[in-house]
This record gives C-alpha cells, sequence and structure tokens, in this order.
C-alpha cells in the first residue's frame, strides 16, 4: 500500500509542477477594451465581411449593365493586312487566269453587328438585377446590425454574470467566516462550516465558468465586428438596463403589412422577378426586332502583279442590312421560351416563399418581445423576492433561529434570481432587435 501512495504523491506533485509551470508560461493578457452598443452597430455597419461581398454584386451587377448598354454601339478594329496569290484564278467575267499578285491594306474598320430586340431587353434585365444588388446589400447590413446587436447584448450578460458570481463568493466567504467563528466558540457544528466551504467553492466554480462564457461572447463579438479575436471586449454595464425600441401593443397585421413594405429582401425578390420578365419578352418578342450589320472600311490599298508594291491609294469599303434570325436562339426557338417562363415561375415562387418567411419572423418575433417582456417582469419579482429572502434568513441567523442550509439555499436564490433577470434584460432587447429586423426597420450607424 506504501508504494501505490508514494507514486500517487509523486504523481500528484509532477502534476501541480506542470500546472504551475503553463500558469509561468502564460503571457500577461491586455487589458479589456471598453466598447458600446454604438460602435459596434457602426463597425458592424463598415467590416462586414459579408457586406463588402455584397457591394462587390452590386460592383459586378453595374458593370454588367454597362457591357449590354456597350452593345448599342460599334466597335473600331484598326490594322494592317497582306493577302498574296499565286495560281489560277476566275475573273468577273468567267475565265480561268494564271495569276501571281499581292495586296496589303492599311486602316480601320467601324462594325457594328447588333441584335436590336436582345441587347434592348438584357439592357433592361440588367438594371433590374443593379435593383436586386442593391437591396441584397441592404439586406447584408440589416443581417451584421443584428447580429452585432446580439452579440453585443450577450457579452454584456456574459459580463453581469461574473459580477453576479464575484458577489456570490463574497456572500459565501462571508458567512463561511462567520460560522467558522461560531464553531470555533461551540456554537456550531463543523459539518455545517464544511457546508459552507462546499457552496464556496461551488460560488468560484460558477465564478470561473462565468468568466469563461465572457470571454467566449467577446470573441464572437469580435469576430461579428471584424476585429482582432485576442482582444478582450468589455461592454458598457450601463447599457443592459430594458430598451423601448417597438411597440409590443401593435396589432400583428399591421406589422406584418410594414414588413411586407419594407423588408429589402422582397424588394430584392421583386426586382428578380421583374428581370426574368424581361428575359421572357426577350425570348418571346425580341426576335421580331431585326439584328443590323454595319461596316466601314477607310484606309489604303496597294500591290499589284507579281512583287509590284506601289499602286497605293485610297480604299473604303460601305455595307449595311438587317436580318431576321429564325430557330435556335431567335424566332421559333420553344426550348428557350419555355426555359424563359420556368425562370419567371421559379423567381415568383421563391418571391412567394420570402414572403412567407418574413411574416412568420414577424409572428415569432413579435410572440417573443410580448414573451420576454412578461418573463423581465417575472425575473424582477423573483429578484425581489430573493433579496427580502435572504435579508430575513440574515435577521434570523442574527438571533440563532436560521439554520445554516436555510442561508444556503437563500443565497443560492438570490444567485440564479440575478442571473435569471440580466438574462431576461438581455433576452428582452435581443428580441426587440429581432423584430426591428423583422420589420425592415434595422440599418447600418453612419
Amino acid at each position: 500500500m506504501k508504494p501505490r501512495s508514494w507514486s500517487f504523491g509523486v504523481l500528484e506533485c509532477w502534476v501541480a509542477i506542470a500546472l504551475a509551470g503553463a500558469g509561468l508560461a502564460q503571457e500577461k493578457p491586455d487589458p479589456p477594451q471598453p466598447i458600446d452598443l454604438a460602435t459596434a452597430l457602426r463597425l458592424a455597419g463598415a467590416q462586414s465581411l459579408d457586406i463588402q461581398l455584397a457591394r462587390e454584386k452590386l460592383a459586378e451587377a453595374r458593370a454588367h449593365q454597362t457591357s449590354a448598354r456597350a452593345q448599342f454601339f460599334p466597335w473600331l478594329a484598326p490594322g494592317v493586312g497582306y493577302r498574296r496569290h499565286d495560281g489560277n484564278t476566275q475573273a468577273v467575267t468567267g475565265e480561268i487566269l494564271d495569276v501571281s499578285k499581292q495586296s496589303y491594306t492599311v486602316g480601320a474598320g467601324l462594325t457594328a453587328q447588333v441584335d436590336l430586340g436582345d441587347a434592348l431587353y438584357k439592357a433592361l434585365a440588367a438594371r433590374q438585377l443593379v435593383k436586386a444588388a442593391d437591396h441584397a446589400l441592404a439586406v447584408q447590413q440589416q443581417n451584421a446590425v443584428l447580429a452585432a446587436a446580439q452579440n453585443y447584448f450577450a457579452l454584456a450578460q456574459a459580463q453581469a454574470a461574473v459580477g453576479v458570481a464575484r458577489e456570490a463568493v463574497r456572500i459565501s466567504q462571508d458567512y463561511e467566516e462567520q460560522v467558522g467563528q461560531a464553531v470555533a466558540a461551540g456554537l456550531a457544528l463543523k459539518g455545517d462550516a464544511l457546508r459552507v466551504r462546499v457552496q464556496t467553492e461551488r460560488n468560484h466554480l460558477a465564478l470561473r465558468q462565468a468568466q469563461e462564457q465572457q470571454r467566449l461572447a467577446a470573441a464572437r463579438l469580435a469576430q461579428t465586428l471584424r476585429l482582432d479575436a485576442t482582444v478582450d471586449l468589455l461592454a458598457n454595464e450601463s447599457e443592459l438596463a430594458p430598451l423601448a425600441l417597438v411597440e409590443t401593443n401593435t396589432p400583428l397585421k399591421a406589422l406584418v403589412a410594414q414588413a411586407l413594405a419594407a423588408r429589402p429582401e422582397l424588394k430584392q425578390g421583386a426586382a428578380l422577378v421583374e428581370a426574368a420578365r424581361t428575359s421572357q419578352n426577350n425570348a418571346r418578342y425580341g426576335g421580331l426586332v431585326p439584328t443590323l450589320n454595319a461596316q466601314v472600311f477607310a484606309g489604303g490599298l496597294g500591290g499589284g502583279v507579281d512583287g509590284a508594291w506601289g499602286n497605293f491609294g485610297n480604299s473604303e469599303d460601305y455595307f449595311v442590312g438587317v436580318s431576321w434570325r429564325l430557330g435556335p436562339g431567335g424566332l421559333f426557338d420553344p426550348g428557350r421560351l419555355r426555359a424563359a417562363e420556368a425562370q419567371v415561375r421559379g423567381t415568383q415562387i421563391l418571391a412567394e416563399k420570402v414572403r412567407d418567411d418574413i411574416s412568420r419572423q414577424v409572428v415569432e418575433a413579435q410572440a417573443r418581445v410580448q414573451s420576454q417582456g412578461d418573463q423581465l417582469a417575472t425575473a424582477q419579482r423573483a429578484l425581489a423576492t430573493a433579496e427580502e429572502s435572504l435579508n430575513l434568513s440574515r435577521q434570523r441567523r442574527q438571533f440563532a433561529i436560521a439554520n445554516v442550509l436555510e442561508n444556503i439555499q437563500a443565497g443560492q436564490d438570490l444567485t440564479r434570481a440575478r442571473r435569471d433577470y440580466l438574462a431576461a434584460i438581455a433576452a428582452f432587447n435581443q428580441a426587440q432587435y429581432a423584430l426591428r429586423h423583422a420589420l425592415g426597420a434595422l440599418a447600418a450607424q453612419p
């Protein structure tokens, strides 16, 4: 038995040394950086990767619109050409001649081949796609603001929970000291002191867990704001208070109507539907508009028989024509028309799905705001009751009436009530921001 005890003691020693070494190797952390809600919302609108990506999509849509407009204009092709022929060729009168000749040209050609119908409808569709990309940017801005607000209040709650845990440790340590004095004076049992000691250790454990949750919440907020994750953010304690961002007694139908009129997702869907309809009109009617072909060459032509390089002079060519395209890609292309019709129906279905989602989001968000408001009132009453209970236990303890378990239970109830109250405040504020988001009333802060 002794060797086993000796081995276990050596193991404990090595573990203690390793933990101590790890503690010494840790770098001294940087002081927490304070941040308030307004700053968090502003950073969310300025640094979100999703917003930056949406901006690039908008720039891409505008570039495609510029390219669509450019289809109406001709292009210029300056250059130099050389041509050589040896052997038989046919004259315009029909004779076959053995000819050796060469020619060269220097000049510029102006060419325009414009499918007027296709170019017109593509330009109209590109304009709608720019609108859709613009509304998609607004969607990402509102999503970023919501995420920043939610994570900020999560940090504020976790931060306040650390304070509650510290207060629980202080209360328990004070009571442990009092019970220890009573045990020394023979007025209390040692078992009572041990019970209080266990509760103190449990409070220490809860404090460390609360500190962990605070650090994790700070890291999540830093990621949302695209800050350095190693920076320990510190929320403004005064901002963990019930907000009044929305009217909780507004009729549900009025809220749904407001959301359907304001949400950028629906405006984006409407623009996509209109772009699909424009493509459908292109497939149906675009082929009726002719294609314009025009070519102009202005420059010089030289050359002659065998290796002659002279005879250089002005040379100009002109051509103008119109044509219609029948079959694939033009008139009488049923596959193209069916594809365009399916695209319209698909975008309409997606828009209707988004509409249903928004209606559900409003209903859920309002229900959550109302419920969290009621829970906040309940938590506030529970906190007042827990504080009164602890005060009564302290008074009874002064008269040696209350027992140790009663005091421990009263302290636990107070700690839970404080945590519940803080969680109710954070959830109430988060629910209000979620409702404002559902109504389309969130915007990036300037």
